[in-house]
This record gives C-alpha cells, sequence and structure tokens, in this order.
C-alpha cells in the first residue's frame, strides 16, 4: 500500500464541492410527493411508506421527504429555514415552468425580481418556501458591477411583477435586458413594501 497524507485544512480551505440535497419533514408524504414531482418534473430515486427521495438530474436525490404526521404546519414566526431556489437556465423555461405549474393549480404567493434574480416563491403543503429563480447575469463580474452600482443600498428587496405580463411582454419578443432589468421602486415605497408573506 502506498501511503497517504491528508491535506493540511487549517494552512488552505477546503470547501464542499456542491450543495447536494435538502430533506425536510412532512406531514403528509403523499401530498407533498406528488407537490414536489409537480414542481420540479423529478421522479423518485427511493421510497417506501415513510419516505421519499427525489431528483431531477444526475444527482441521487435533491430533494428528500420524511413522514412525520404529528407535525404542524410551518410557522414564519419561528427560526428555522427561510427557503430553497432552484435555478432554471432561461427565463423561458421558469416561464413556461409558472405557466405548467398555473395550469396544476400551484400558483406563487410572491413574483419577485429581486435584481441578480427573476423569482417566483411557491408555499408547499406544509408551508416551507421554495424559490424558482432565473439568474439574470451570466458572469460574476456583471453581478458585482450590479452590487457595487448601489442598487442594493437603495432596495435589497426587489420590486414586485406580474407573471402574466411578463410572459406576455416575452411572447411579444421584448429584449431578454429589458425583461429582467429591476425597475425602481414605486415612489413613496420601500424595499419592505415589495414583501409578501
Amino acid at each position: 500500500m502506498t501511503p497517504r497524507t491528508l491535506p493540511d485544512a487549517a494552512a488552505e480551505p477546503i470547501r464542499p464541492s456542491k450543495l447536494a440535497h435538502v430533506v425536510l419533514r412532512v406531514s403528509d408524504l403523499p401530498r407533498s410527493r406528488a407537490w414536489y414531482l409537480e414542481l420540479l418534473q423529478a421522479w423518485p430515486a427511493f421510497e417506501n411508506e415513510m419516505l421519499c427521495f427525489m431528483t431531477y438530474d444526475d444527482e441521487h436525490h435533491r430533494i428528500g421527504l420524511i413522514a412525520r404526521p404529528d407535525l404542524g404546519v410551518a410557522d414564519d414566526a419561528l427560526a428555522g429555514l427561510e427557503h430553497i431556489a432552484f435555478t432554471f437556465a432561461t427565463l423561458e423555461r421558469l416561464l413556461a415552468t409558472f405557466r405548467r405549474l398555473k395550469a396544476a393549480g400551484v400558483t406563487p404567493y410572491w413574483s419577485i425580481n429581486h435584481g441578480p434574480t427573476v423569482s417566483l416563491y411557491y408555499k408547499d403543503p406544509d408551508g416551507n418556501r421554495v424559490e424558482l429563480q432565473y439568474d439574470v447575469f451570466d458572469r460574476p463580474a456583471d453581478l458585482d458591477a450590479f452590487f457595487g452600482g448601489g442598487a442594493y443600498v437603495r432596495n435589497f428587496m426587489g420590486v414586485r411583477f406580474d407573471p402574466e405580463d411578463l410572459i406576455r411582454r416575452y411572447e411579444a419578443g421584448e429584449p431578454l435586458r429589458s425583461l429582467t432589468a429591476r425597475p425602481e421602486l414605486p415612489v413613496g415605497s420601500t424595499p419592505w413594501d415589495e414583501l409578501v408573506n
């Protein structure tokens, strides 16, 4: 055998290679299973009567659901997970997903252009928040310029938008840069006025 030496983690940062998955406790496994499979167009990698591990790509599972029928619904007033976010490669795919989900009766409670992302927020059957987003900036330098330009100092929240209007503008051929540009806050409002719980 050839001896091996571990790297010195105190001398150089050793970081994870990726965020692999999120596991949620759910009160009604069949209901939550159906909701996440529909939301993400995922499939079960493994499941039984107590849990479901699902994926939508080459990861063995991205979302895990564990049945805990004694649980209550998520409470926004308690510390805990704020939301889980999934990125779509194009604005077109995000908007097509909005349309598909709406036809299935799943609608966002909050649609907001944060600046770096165009985002749709949903609540799962237990009240956990899930963000479906499109990254506006392709290059880190462009994102740095957005942050460095003071946009987040003036408005750290973003500006709400109507997904149906954004679809109409997209289908009319409006340029992508125009569709994703974050507008200024309405006159007399604050970033907190854009928040929807």
